[in-house]
């Protein structure tokens, strides 16, 4: 499957600073920033430097360097936000189905409360 990345979606343009963001982390290869709508005390996305549009296109097309530091800041995210003894979700949702908003790869950090179930059953 190829992947087209659009570099006019807001992720692109926050990390070309044309954008402002409330920045919890950065690497050379990840920026952290605080989710404008929170849906849980903790909310931080974390986006990949690079082009990439979902996790599988991240994980075919990044370097091992991109892979690594992107999943380090995700770590240090968990660390720096608290969520990491209390437990926290990571969601990265991707395509139409999975229902992804923004086509630039990012992970929701959510926590500080009990979420519930992941999923509801489909009715």
């Amino acid at each position: 499957m190829g992947f087209h990345y659009d570099d006019q979606n807001i992720f692109a343009k926050i990390l070309r600073g044309e954008i402002p963001n409330n920045t919890v982390y950065e690497s050379d290869h990840a920026l952290a920033f605080r989710d404008l709508y929170p849906q849980a005390p903790t909310h931080v996305l974390v986006i990949p430097k690079g082009p990439y549009v979902s996790m599988d296109h991240f994980t075919q097309d990044a370097s091992e360097a991109e892979i690594v530091g992107f999943m380090r800041a995700i770590g240090e995210v968990c660390k720096l936000e608290g969520v990491s003894d209390a437990g926290f979700r990571a969601i990265s949702n991707a395509g139409a189905d999975g229902v992804q908003e923004v086509p630039h790869l990012h992970v929701h950090i959510l926590g500080g409360r009990p979420l519930g179930r992941m999923l509801a059953p489909e009715t």
